[in-house]
């Protein structure tokens, strides 16, 4: 069996637990087709029906996908979504949890991802995940600070933290793959201070030259400064008004067999980081409902919940 198709075999059969008695669609996109179609074809041999759906790729993280996509996404038991960009923060998605679906996202996924993460243990991913998802939930402020010179505290009391632990096993649930990362929605319009990427940006790629800064007031992102990416990024945020100015997302990665590449999906994922995101944080719970939701990864953090330090300078300390 080629690597590809193993590492299909792996999410399918471990991550999604595809069982005989149930159908699964596929949906990609022609940038993703070979990992959609290794997808089909491996679960030929564990489910009873499979259907495989291309679209065109979507312009950003979070649009929809079109119409009959998003009826066929509530009608099977599993979906499997390896695209471009993201669906995981769509209505689609949260629609096809709710008829009772398990969906794996792939946002961004690459053979070479593909290949290499979906080869980690994820029972000892999982281990991790749970338990830094317990700290989240049960802390009131989070305080995020880096050498690149983020600083910024954000209030997270009373909001749940979501383990993302590459096992999505049971009806209505949804996850990323590869997958590995705890993370929350911060208080709505609590958030105070800079954040400032400088691994990478979704949409973006790798930071290469200047880091993007971020400067957060009452949980929005009021101003974008850097180099050339920065003005992009200001420049898509602009396009969609103030929600996606939104700080969404504070995440922490857990997954050991991740690198910094340049693709957010597994970026977000890589042990000894922290994310942060703005735009839409409705599938986390909070009311800004806007189709972007764009996450940054902050290199060599410090997390501190309520004072106990989570991580330093980029080791995980639980």
């Amino acid at each position: 069996m080629e690597p590809l198709n193993e590492a299909a075999l792996v999410a399918a059969r471990d991550c999604l637990g595809v069982r005989r008695s149930e159908s699964v669609l596929v949906v990609t996109d022609a940038h993703r087709r070979r990992i959609g179609q290794a997808l089909y074809e491996v679960c030929q041999d564990l489910a009873r029906e499979v259907l495989y759906l291309e679209m065109l790729p979507r312009k950003v993280n979070g649009e929809e996908p079109p119409g009959a996509v998003q009826e066929a996404m509530k009608s099977v038991d599993v979906v499997i979504c390896p695209t471009t960009t993201s669906l995981t923060h769509t209505e689609a998605r949260r629609a096809a949890c709710k008829a009772g679906a398990r969906v794996g996202t792939m946002p961004g996924i690459t053979e070479d991802i593909m290949v290499r993460t979906m080869r980690a243990d994820y029972h000892r991913i999982a281990r991790l995940t749970e338990q830094v998802a317990a700290i989240l939930t049960a802390g009131v402020l989070a305080h995020v600070t880096t050498p690149a010179g983020t600083d910024i505290r954000i209030p997270i009391g009373g909001i749940a933290a979501i383990p993302s632990t590459g096992l999505v096993l049971e009806p209505g649930k949804f996850g990323n793959l590869p997958s590995g990362e705890a993370y929350l929605m911060p208080r709505e319009g609590e958030a105070e201070g800079v954040i400032v990427v400088d691994g990478s940006l979704a949409g973006i790629g790798l930071i290469t030259g200047e880091p993007v800064k971020i400067t957060v007031e009452k949980g929005l992102a009021v101003k974008i400064e850097g180099g050339k990416q920065a003005e992009e990024f200001e420049r898509t945020v602009a396009s969609l008004g103030e929600k996606a100015r939104n700080l969404a997302e504070l995440g922490v990665g857990t997954n050991y067999m991740a690198e910094i590449k340049g693709t957010v999906l597994e970026d977000e994922k890589v042990l000894g980081t922290v994310h942060l995101a703005l735009g839409n944080n409705v599938s986390m719970g909070g009311t800004c409902n806007v189709a972007f939701h764009v996450d940054g990864i902050l290199l060599n953090p410090t997390l501190e919940i309520d004072g106990r330090q989570i991580l330093l300078n980029g080791k995980m300390l639980v």
